[in-house]
């Protein structure tokens, strides 16, 4: 019973945390729309893989040792904030296109690169990495056994999954893509810009 409480505190902190606005939205936003549904709903998988990163991390204490030490939490913070900057510059370089192309997808990405795109907005995100040593050293007993912390990890990693996949699910309804298909590329640019200041604010911020 004890480890359910446990488990169903992590289970509501993680969501109230994962459904804010940050980078993982803005970029499951970007591919639902930008893309297709399919490039949003793997970009999630990828956001969620990165969140494994994360617990592995945690359990064989590479997540302590990044949190006291500068040298790694800064290069961790500023390899994040190049790469949120590198793609919001990507699409700040948009152009105008016909909704015909925009419908058909005319330059997708492929799985793979969905994939790395979410994983690679979780994995070099170094306050992903506070959040699951916050949240685990706050609800977790010394005691609880590993298994179990898998368990929570693979938690936080479903709701992520589980949260953007819905994201992207609703925004590449037809109604809504079909409104989006007049002003792709203004929306393009508004989410460049909205990744650049994202990219920007992690490379300042303390820890």
């Amino acid at each position: 019973m004890l480890w359910l409480n446990e488990w169903l505190t992590i289970f509501t902190v993680s969501f109230l945390v994962i459904s804010g606005p940050g980078p993982n939205f803005v970029m499951t936003v970007r591919n639902s729309l930008g893309h297709s549904r399919r490039a949003g709903v793997l970009t999630a998988l990828g956001l969620a893989i990165g969140d494994l990163l994360h617990v592995a991390f945690w359990l064989i204490g590479l997540g302590v040792l990044i949190s006291r030490s500068i040298l790694l939490f800064n290069t961790l913070k500023w390899l994040g904030a190049a790469y949120l900057i590198y793609i919001g510059i990507q699409a700040l370089r948009a152009r105008p296109q016909s909704a015909e192309a925009v419908a058909i997808d005319r330059f997708p990405i492929s799985d793979l690169k969905a994939i790395r795109m979410g994983f690679l907005t979780s994995a070099l995100n170094p306050k992903v990495t506070l959040f699951f040593l916050a949240l685990f050293t706050q609800m977790i007993r010394p005691e609880t056994p590993v298994p179990v912390q898998v368990i929570y990890g693979l938690t936080v990693a479903s709701v992520e999954f589980g949260w953007f996949a819905i994201v992207a699910i609703v925004l590449s309804q037809s109604a809504i893509r079909r409104r989006f298909l007049a002003v792709a590329h203004w929306v393009e640019r508004l989410m460049g810009a909205v990744l650049i200041a994202l990219g920007l604010r992690l490379a300042v911020q303390e820890r």
